[in-house]
């Protein structure tokens, strides 16, 4: 195997090997968004045109709000016993393998292909398509659609469009380039239901989603002379509410949305762990404090499971801060 190939694939070797395989199984990774969930499909709608054989595979349901994606119906956790030996596993927004969640069979690495824009990028495939500068992995994918000369359908089209408005949050983060700008519309001319995805991926909240979010608000703290604010979400107040976890989406932008506010945590504790979420004005590299706790993402946003408790999880989150610069 070629140093190349260890680290990062061009395109053209990429597309190669897409084209000489014949059977794939494209893996989003636990918790999903629409940009693991997203690009996955549009890879799989594509590679489905020209003939090939592929599976989605998730460790857990498809939230409700990616329901509404082509072939999401078609996304489980079950694979075939009988995949041929060469099947490529096409790991999408994951720094590493283990976010794929643990269902999957043991894997050699020459059956994996990585595609993701992460910083923290662990380059854990035979292949690896990792492209920091891309917005979204769905931008990533597109990349390799466009080589391989496959037919960008509305389908493929809508999947591509909800990664991208997922990852710029709806266009407003700093990621949202005039190029980005472009795809976006391009995407949109070839068929992009962006009326659909804006609706469900911003819209269409719960009831139970829009209590729990002025709960959370409510005992917000504002530490820091107001440059850090954060907040916790516990078993209790989930249960008073009849939330879950995909209500707590969108909450800590919520909290970043504070004037004067650098740094933003969501602290989640309950399903048997300590999850926070992290976001960033842009002065403080969030990627960076998920690191030094054993997460990772992106500069300005970010997220990690704390192996204490909830008051370790803040102090532990609050100290990597300063270590950052806050």
């Amino acid at each position: 195997m070629s140093e190349t190939l260890v680290r990062n694939s061009t395109t053209e070797e990429v597309v190669a090997e897409l084209k000489r395989r014949t059977h794939f199984v494209t893996v989003s990774h636990v918790k999903p968004d629409g940009d693991t969930l997203g690009a996955g499909l549009a890879l799989g709608l594509a590679l489905k045109s020209l003939g090939k054989h592929v599976w989605y595979f998730q460790e857990g349901e498809v939230p409700r709000n990616l329901r509404f994606l082509p072939e999401s119906d078609l996304v489980t956790k079950h694979l075939p016993a009988d995949l041929p030996a060469d099947t490529l596993f096409v790991f999408g927004d994951m720094s590493n393998p283990s976010r794929g969640g643990e269902s999957l069979p043991a894997l050699k690495r020459e059956n994996i292909l990585d595609i993701d824009h992460h910083l923290g990028n662990e380059h854990f495939g035979a292949f690896n398509y990792v492209l920091q500068d891309e917005c979204s992995t769905g931008t990533c994918v597109l990349r390799l659609l466009k080589q391989l000369g496959v037919t960008i359908t509305p389908e493929i089209a809508t999947c591509l469009l909800t990664t991208i408005m997922t990852d710029t949050g709806g266009f407003m983060h700093s990621n949202t380039t005039a190029e980005v700008l472009r795809t976006s519309a391009w995407l949109v001319d070839l068929g992009a239901d962006k009326e659909q995805v804006t609706e469900e991926i911003f819209a269409n909240k719960r009831f139970a989603a829009q209590r729990l979010l002025g709960a959370v608000l409510s005992r917000a703290v504002l530490d820091d002379a107001g440059r850090y604010c954060w907040s916790v979400i516990d078993q209790q107040l989930i249960d008073e509410l009849g939330a879950d976890y995909e209500d707590t989406e969108d909450i800590v932008n919520q909290l970043r949305a504070v004037e004067g506010v650098e740094v933003a945590a969501l602290f989640k504790d309950f399903d048997g762990a300590v999850r926070v979420s992290l976001r960033s004005s842009g002065r403080v590299n969030v990627q960076a404090v998920a690191d030094r706790l054993g997460g990772g993402g992106h500069f300005r946003a970010s997220g990690l499971t704390y192996p204490g408790n909830i008051q370790e999880a803040i102090a532990g989150v609050h100290s990597a801060l300063y270590a950052e610069g806050l």
